[in-house]
Formats: structure tokens, C-alpha cells, sequence
């Protein structure tokens, strides 16, 4: 499909579900099962809004103030989130991707991030969107084609959708025993607390499943029930039980959930990170790329 504002459009399909990834920041531009949306979309030719579907490379989330020191070295990041003063969500969100591989139910997106100021690092980059019948597959994988160590950490930056109405009718459930704090302006890390302690009383314990409700939550949970397949599951469902789920590994034993309050509250972002916020300083979980090594993250989109 032509070069559109998103870049080119990658439509697969099969087994019931379709999902269009645009070129631009191997972004999940749709995703549909039965014809019912799962994900949030946005238009070919719209400038990708809130992050929507966007592939978070080499860093998910925010790196505070766009500061940090690796190897020894001070370095700092453009602050992509102004109103903040951070470096948000990566490098990759606006390169564009060029098909490696496609078929009518898979397709192999990769881009380079070139050294650069701040990340003087190179890491080439594949992305793998593949359906089959539990859903549609992810899996990104970055490979350290410099000369030096380089950190590195992934994630997807899907908004989910159960059905009908808005954020504050779902029910939600995540096996999650412990949330990231986070400061109520910036939303700089600051304690980690079990979901049932939290600042907010209970409102972030959502082991057993239920309503959203009003709650705002832009908080980043660990300590994840993985099942005897080495999976944790992530459900989204409406009143009548239809709705969307993510599954993903023990790569990612992080995840963020972002109501979307600045943005109507119409999709949950649900984003399994393989390092929490902020990990460029804190070297929570950072994967560290020697030269030559690959490090691989995935995870499921799947309709319930």
C-alpha cells in the first residue's frame, strides 16, 4: 500500500484478525479481529497521534530530564517530552522502516539508529509482526553493530480497546503485586510499593479483575504472575466479557499502564517494557548490547 503521511502500509491478515503496520516508527496503525477494533487506530495519513502503536527502541518510556551516564560518560537526550523535560519513548518513533520480509500474514520491518548525540550508539533493528490464531505476534530484536556497549531496552505502545464506550467502562485485569511511584508533575520514578499499599490505596491492585472506573493510572507494575507457559496475561474486557488481552514473556518483566486521560480516555495503553522508566540511571533490568550481541522482546495482542 502507498506512501501515506504514517509511511507505507503493511496490511496481513488471517484467522480472522487484519492488522495494518505503518512504515513510520513500525507503528501498529490498526489492528481489527471480526471486524471489531482491538487496538485504537489512526488514519494513514494522520500524524500518529499519543504515540499510538509506536515500536519504543532503544528505551521505553521516559529517561529523566534526558540525562544520564553510561560507560563514564555524561550524555544527554533531546526532551521529546517538553512540557516534562524528558527524553520520551525512544530514537525509532519517526524513522522509517523498510520491509525485509513480507507474506500475507507476517511482515519484517527493520531500520538502523544511527550514533548519534546523546546515544552515541548503533543498533540495527527488526520488527516482526506475525498473525496467526492466538493473535498477532510481535517481536523485536536489536542488534549492536557499533564498536561499543550500548544500553538498550524495548517495548510496544499499544492503546487497547474492549468495545463500546470509554476507558472508565472496562474491567481490567493484571497480575501485577508491585507499582512503580511516580511524582505527581513529572512523573519521575521514585518507590516501588505493592499495588495494595500504593499512594492510592487499592486503586492500582487489580489481580482479581475489575472496573477502571475513573482512576488515572500512568504507572509502570513488576512483579508479574507468569503462568506454567512462562506467560503473564493482560484482559480488557466490557460488561458483556468480550475484549482485547496482551501476553508476553519473562523479557519484559515490566509493564505500563496509561489511562490515556489526556487523550479522552477512549484505549488503554497496555506496553510490557523489558526495563522499567528511567532505567538509563537507575540500571533496573537495562540490557547492556556488547558489539555484535542481539537481544530479543515479544508479545501477543489477542480478542477475548
Amino acid at each position: 500500500m502507498g506512501n501515506a503521511l504514517s509511511g507505507y502500509q503493511h496490511e496481513i491478515g488471517a484467522h480472522g484478525y487484519v492488522a495494518v503496520i505503518a512504515s513510520v516508527g513500525a507503528s501498529l496503525r490498526s489492528l481489527t479481529y471480526e471486524g471489531r477494533d482491538l487496538v485504537v487506530p489512526f488514519e494513514a495519513d494522520e500524524v500518529r497521534p499519543a504515540y499510538r502503536g509506536v515500536t519504543l527502541v532503544p528505551w521505553p518510556n521516559r529517561v529523566v530530564d534526558g540525562r544520564y551516564r553510561f560507560s563514564g560518560i555524561d550524555q544527554q537526550l533531546p526532551l521529546t517530552e517538553p512540557d516534562r523535560g524528558h527524553a520520551l519513548h525512544g530514537l525509532a518513533a519517526w524513522l522509517d522502516f523498510e520491509p525485509v520480509h513480507r507474506e500475507s500474514a507476517r511482515v519484517v520491518l527493520a531500520a538502523t539508529i544511527e550514533a548519534q548525540a546523546g546515544y552515541p550508539h548503533r543498533l540495527a533493528i527488526e520488527v516482526e509482526f506475525r498473525i496467526d490464531e492466538a493473535g498477532l505476534h510481535t517481536l523485536v530484536t536489536a542488534t549492536n553493530t557499533g564498536p561499543d556497549a550500548a544500553p538498550f531496552g524495548t517495548g510496544p505502545h499499544p492503546y487497547l480497546v474492549a468495545g463500546e464506550g470509554s476507558v472508565d467502562d472496562w474491567t481490567l485485569e493484571l497480575p501485577a503485586e508491585v507499582v512503580l511511584e511516580v511524582t505527581p508533575d513529572r512523573l519521575i520514578p521514585t518507590v516501588e510499593a505493592s499495588v495494595a499499599d500504593a499512594r492510592d490505596g487499592d486503586s492500582f491492585d487489580y489481580r482479581m479483575p475489575r472496573r477502571i472506573a475513573s482512576t488515572e493510572i500512568d504507572h509502570a507494575f513488576t512483579g508479574l504472575a507468569f503462568d506454567a507457559e512462562g506467560l503473564v496475561h493482560a484482559r480488557l474486557t466490557d460488561a458483556d466479557g468480550r475484549g482485547v488481552g496482551m501476553a508476553w514473556g519473562a523479557d519484559c518483566p515490566w509493564v505500563q499502564i496509561h489511562t490515556a486521560d489526556g487523550s479522552g480516555r477512549t484505549g488503554l495503553a497496555v506496553e510490557p517494557m523489558t526495563c522499567p522508566p528511567d532505567a538509563f540511571n537507575s540500571g533496573t533490568d537495562l540490557v547492556v548490547l556488547e558489539p555484535g550481541a542481539a537481544a530479543s522482546a515479544g508479545w501477543t495482542i489477542f480478542a477475548i
